[in-house]
């Protein structure tokens, strides 16, 4: 299984700071309360989108995977972190312990798989994640993935959370913007149907062709 990389974060919510630090030194901060708390209004420009089985990739104390439910839709939130399926289960909703590249419930039948909160960085390496993210999707699914704005292009290496005083283990990471998206996604057999804006955050829709 997967490092559980954001543990600490979600250990010690109430830290002065999270950030997410790379190797060399660069950090940007996290916003852990913002995990913790109710759906955004920016995540309603996603869950408008799905309108069938739904995968929450990385879903965190479950905040997206609740909204998502509550508009009707079956969802399933994954995690790798015990704590993250366990806060998201106290909602109400469900989630499975489970690294996204083994074996997931209903491969290649679901209509859905959401990417929020910098999870195309999950595993380091956004080509293979969104060829995963191909393998569970049934025939003319989509992928809804937040991304990085325009210009800041894409990057790729060893990160950690620094909470506090608390330092987490090291883990690959990633990200990518909205132009770097169309060659990545082409890549991994998907297409960019739409990019759009919510609030000041920005995603984009993949499609199976």
């Amino acid at each position: 299984m997967s490092v559980d990389g954001f543990a600490t974060a979600l250990r010690h919510r109430d830290a002065t700071a999270h950030w997410l630090v790379q190797a060399d030194g660069t950090r940007r901060r996290l916003p852990v309360d913002r995990w913790h708390g109710s759906a955004e209004p920016a995540t309603a420009a996603v869950v408008s989108r799905c309108a069938g089985p739904t995968l929450d990739l990385g879903c965190g104390p479950g905040r997206l995977t609740v909204a998502l439910t509550r508009a009707g839709l079956v969802t399933v939130g994954v995690d790798v972190s015990a704590r993250a399926v366990a806060l998201t289960r106290s909602l109400g909703v469900v989630s499975v312990q489970a690294d996204l590249f083994d074996p997931l419930p209903a491969e290649g039948r679901w209509r859905h798989v959401v990417l929020l909160d910098g999870n195309i960085g999950i595993g380091g390496d956004p080509g293979r994640l969104l060829r995963r993210c191909r393998e569970l999707l049934h025939a003319g699914g989509t992928v809804l993935v937040e991304l990085d704005p325009p210009g800041s292009g894409s990057w790729q290496g060893r990160v950690r959370v620094v909470s506090g005083r608390y330092r987490g283990p090291s883990f690959g990471w990633a990200r990518l913007d909205t132009r770097a998206v169309h060659e990545t996604a082409a890549a991994a057999g998907l297409s960019v149907r739409e990019v759009f804006q919510a609030d000041d955050r920005w995603f984009a829709e993949l499609v199976r062709p």
